[in-house]
């Protein structure tokens, strides 16, 4: 408790151990703790906020940033290429100073998970999220008016498009809307880092995505991250703002944080996308979601 607290987050502030700040009035809160830090630039760590014990955890974090940088420059020129775009488009888009942030979240068994959500529905507004989960599932995705359960897979890394990603690539790749459920029986652990272009860069469509079959969707938008942590504690999404001809704001219709419907299937792991990442050093197994 002790090593809570030398390392618990202001009442305002983000970074730090404890709950989510509390969301605008009629919003539930998540059954959760969670630690927040800035891992990457470096000059962005707070070394306050990283736990002392385990005594190792400094240097592996550190050891996971560096994976980390390597991993996130393998997926975005893939999904360049993927998209028959320059390799570098998407990098050169997220900047040199590109941040890296990791959440640690621990669900704690409830007594009544039909009452109370891990983590209200959202979408990230990232670039992308790279999620390490343990073998609890708890993750759901909505799609079709429906959510389903995302298969803890043992060994793999899983991708999750951001609402940023969605506009570089125009709307090809899609930002899904996900939350986490609560567990009566067992605890979850999971790590998410976020990936995001650097602060105040703007970011845009890519060119090679624009045509006359396919209009340009969203526009060029600036400090994407603070608009979207406004509409997420209103329970909000934000996408619609980078829309270039937007028509309405989301309703909480469209899957976003008042819902607390259950699961009506699992996702099986034929609906996933796997892929292997090879550098000089080792191997990971990379999942994205088939949305």
């Amino acid at each position: 408790m002790e090593e809570k607290k030398r390392h618990a987050k202001g009442v305002e502030e983000f970074e730090g151990y404890g709950a989510d700040p509390v969301p605008a009035e009629g919003q539930s809160l998540d059954w959760s703790d969670r630690l927040f830090l800035n891992v990457y630039p470096e000059d962005r760590r707070k070394h306050e906020f990283w736990p002392e014990n385990p005594k190792s955890f400094r240097e592996v974090l550190e050891e996971y940033t560096s994976r980390m940088q390597i991993f996130t420059e393998l997926v975005s020129k893939a999904m360049a290429k993927s998209l028959n775009l320059e390799a570098d488009c998407f990098l050169n888009q997220f900047g040199e100073q590109a941040t890296l942030k990791a959440r640690f979240n621990y669900y704690s068994r409830c007594q009544r998970p039909d009452l109370v959500l891990g983590l209200r529905s959202h979408a990230d507004g990232s670039g992308y999220t790279i999620i390490l989960q343990d073998d609890v599932e708890g993750l759901q995705v909505f799609k079709d008016e429906r959510w389903f359960t995302v298969p803890a897979i043992s060994d793999a890394l899983l991708v999750l498009m951001g609402d940023q990603m969605e506009i570089m690539t125009n709307g090809m790749f899609k930002s899904p809307v996900h939350r986490v459920l609560t567990n009566s029986e067992k605890e979850r652990i999971s790590v998410a880092v976020f990936y995001a272009p650097e602060p105040n860069k703007e970011i845009g469509p890519e060119e090679g995505l624009i045509n006359e079959e396919r209009k340009q969707i969203y526009k060029k938008v600036k400090g994407y991250s603070v608009v979207h942590w406004e509409h997420y504690q209103q329970g909000k999404r934000s996408i619609h703002v980078a829309k270039k001809f937007p028509k309405t704001t989301p309703s909480s219709k469209h899957g976003v944080c008042t819902q607390n419907i259950r699961f009506e299937r699992q996702i099986s792991q034929q609906d996933i996308l796997s892929n292997s990442l090879t550098d000089k050093t080792s191997t990971i197994r990379v999942l994205r979601l088939n949305l």
